[in-house]
């Protein structure tokens, strides 16, 4: 491996997610942790109260919708997982924390405009 393909393998880790792309991944997750514990997708949809064919068309695409995904997860005993995604405050720099502190306990986001002098 040479030094451009090395910096190649860094870049990537900074490119945006595809949203497809982490769909199919956690239907895959959600397949082997189906299978492992031998349950069938009827199985899981009489459990769950999720319809077969949105299990199917889950696993097989990465479609689903929100309720049914919760569903899912608490047949599957991952509600804590799910329940929890936007439990926790995330930053990856002192200024973002800064401005989270500065922001904790606010209802509502607001993006104010700087005033001109045609506002008066």
């Amino acid at each position: 491996m040479n030094y451009s393909d090395n910096m190649l393998s860094v870049l990537d880790g900074f490119a945006l997610p595809d949203a497809d792309d982490v769909a199919r991944k956690m239907a895959d997750d959600f397949r082997k942790r189906r299978v492992e514990r031998g349950l069938t997708r009827e199985v899981v949809a009489e459990k769950s109260g999720v319809a077969l064919a949105n299990i199917t068309r889950f696993e097989q695409k990465g479609l689903i919708s929100l309720k049914n995904l919760i569903l899912l997860a608490i047949s599957m005993d991952y509600l804590h997982e799910v329940r929890d995604i936007f439990a926790a405050p995330k930053y990856s720099t002192m200024e973002e924390l800064t401005q989270i502190r500065k922001n904790t306990g606010k209802k509502k986001a607001y993006n104010r405009k700087p005033r001109t002098d045609e506002e008066d």
